[in-house]
């Protein structure tokens, strides 16, 4: 019988080859943002889903055996997005991890990047990895979590932007960082071995790092490209090139957005070869170096595309403000979310006077409720306190945009989150007043939570304040 798998980001290119390569071997569910035009065309099923919304991808998770984990959130998702690519990818690993857990999948999968032997030293964008990996296995669905390198292959965002650079670049002058080692692999192998975990209880809850046979220098990859293009370049190292101007260089002269450059070379800053104990069993053609960059130059086989999707009329002005906040004394996020009008009331002195009774949290100036926050006692838990918008003078729309607050990587820290927020303000002033305050008063929360000693914090649990 065959198994019904969920991919999340199957519009990217890992998950468009899997599509590809085994939509015959399994009942593929393609997970996107949109609604495909024409669903009926194509030989797998595409559902419509908002990440964000843990009911959403509960949702598009019933009766799915195994969960494909692809999203990367690089790319803004509202008007305004306040918060940074790591708290947000947190954010929607714990909802997926979430709704697995509710619709008791089997296993989840996860492709990410290979880890730096000094954890201290690493990235940003491979910590975000690391996290979205410890989150997406904080409960009971077994995770299976792939660590890769570069992955080669036709349309691969790491490979174009290679070759934009040999094909614009007759000379390069590369930075240190070209230097690093990497242990690429084909897109084709990585897909066979992705194909191996489905199902295999000897890859749950552990990491697998995968890579080809070749262990070579960025700047190799870059002459290897070039000797296949049939382009003559001059490449060389400059140390005194920073990461920051490279950033800069790589996206101007490939016409690659900064936030699809930016985490390649945070990433190629470090070693990327695979760690020996962490080696998959399975047993492989690895196509060579050399061959897949052929491939990847001249595919033979169709490269796979996204359907078309139809374009939905949503409200223009949305914000989403996804921040992250320390919580050292590991309480509960239903002791925070109860104690943050109260500091609020506190911290304005009176002048905004933040009320909560039992059902609704309202935030006036003098008379005036500026916001009102209605309770969905049913949707929250421990871990998790969440509150519809439901009206206030700063707010346009009463049908539209909640608020949460919940606890990520095992109560270490809390996540404080608005989604499709309209305010009633005008744009321009919305976004240099009420933006820039609500920034402040978290912040400022955040050092409130930190000033607060542990044993103080004990105490008061202890009698249940």
């Amino acid at each position: 019988m065959k198994k019904t798998i969920a991919i999340a980001g199957a519009t990217g290119f890992i998950g468009k080859w899997f599509i590809e390569k085994y939509k015959h071997v399994f009942n593929i569910i393609a997970l996107s943002r949109n609604k495909v035009k024409y669903p009926k065309k194509y030989d797998i099923e595409w559902k419509q889903v908002d990440l964000y919304s843990i009911s959403s991808t509960t949702h598009a998770l019933e009766n799915v055996d195994i969960g494909i984990y692809l999203v990367h959130s690089m790319q803004p998702s509202t008007r305004m997005n306040q918060g940074s690519f790591e708290d947000t990818d947190i954010l929607l690993a714990d909802n997926f991890s979430r709704a697995a857990q509710e619709c008791k999948l089997e296993q989840i999968i996860y492709v990410g990047g290979i880890l730096p032997k000094d954890e201290k030293t690493m990235s940003k964008h491979l910590r975000s990895r690391y996290e979205v990996e410890k989150t997406l296995g904080s409960r009971l669905t077994p995770l299976t979590s792939i660590r890769a390198g570069i992955i080669i292959g036709p349309n691969g965002s790491s490979f174009k932007i290679v070759q934009k650079l040999v094909s614009k670049l007759p000379v390069m002058a590369c930075p240190e960082w070209t230097k690093s080692l990497n242990q690429p692999i084909d897109i084709i192998n990585a897909l066979q071995i992705i194909k191996w975990c489905i199902g295999n209880e000897d890859t749950y809850n552990k990491p697998l790092e995968i890579g080809g046979k070749q262990i070579i220098k960025y700047m190799d990859l870059l002459k290897i490209t070039a000797k296949k293009m049939n382009k003559k370049r001059l490449i060389f190292s400059l140390s005194f090139i920073t990461v920051g101007l490279s950033k800069l260089w790589v996206s101007v002269i490939t016409g690659t957005s900064k936030f699809l450059v930016s985490p390649l070379i945070e990433s190629l800053k470090h070693t990327m070869t695979i760690n020996p104990e962490n080696m998959v069993t399975c047993e492989i053609n690895y196509i060579s170096l050399e061959d897949s960059v052929e491939k990847a130059l001249n595919p033979k086989d169709k490269i796979p595309e996204n359907p078309e999707f139809i374009k939905t009329s949503s409200e223009k002005n949305t914000v989403r403000s996804v921040q992250r906040i320390a919580n050292p004394s590991e309480r509960t996020v239903k002791f925070i979310a109860r104690i943050y009008p109260i500091w609020l009331t506190k911290t304005f002195a009176g002048l905004v006077d933040a009320n909560f009774d039992g059902q609704y949290v309202k935030f006036s100036f003098f008379n005036f409720v500026l916001l009102e926050l209605k309770v969905i006692k049913s949707r929250s838990d421990e871990k998790r306190q969440l509150f519809f918008i439901s009206g206030g003078l700063l707010v346009k729309r009463n049908d539209l945009g909640w608020l949460e607050f919940r606890s990520v990587l095992n109560d270490q820290y809390m996540i404080a989150a608005i989604h499709e927020f309209v305010p009633k303000l005008p744009w321009i002033i919305y976004k240099f007043t009420q933006a820039k305050v609500h920034l402040i008063v978290m912040k400022r929360f955040e050092k409130f939570l930190l000033k607060i000693p542990k044993k103080s914090l004990k105490k008061k649990k202890k009698n249940n304040i």
